[in-house]
């Protein structure tokens, strides 16, 4: 069960279910990884469906860092996600949007 209050998505690798979560250190090595200037640059990358694949697998390894998982980016690269390439393209871009919700 995820806690969406506290900015976690689930995503099921290889048949495993693991929580994610973007941590303020894991947005700053996006920020360095990607080559943006700012979180925002990102957030309208996927806002815009301009965003890669390689954004996505940068998002999800950063969001199982930030869960508690520590997975090698090779390993996540050849996971098999479950509900294929737009199931995980729409956990990345909900990790992006749930580091900005605030609790009510």
């Amino acid at each position: 069960m995820t806690n969406r209050w506290r900015g976690e998505v689930a995503i099921t690798l290889d048949g495993q279910a693991y929580r994610m979560r973007l941590t303020l250190g894991a947005l700053a090595e996006l920020e360095d990884e990607l080559g943006e200037g700012s979180l925002m640059a990102l957030v309208e990358r996927f806002e815009g469906h301009a965003f890669s694949a390689r954004d996505v697998l940068a998002l999800l390894h950063a969001g199982l860092r930030g869960g508690g998982t520590m997975m090698d980016p090779e390993t996540l690269a050849q996971a098999e996600v479950a509900g294929g390439p737009m199931a995980a393209a729409r956990a990345a871009a909900e990790l992006l949007a749930r580091a900005f919700v605030t609790a009510p």
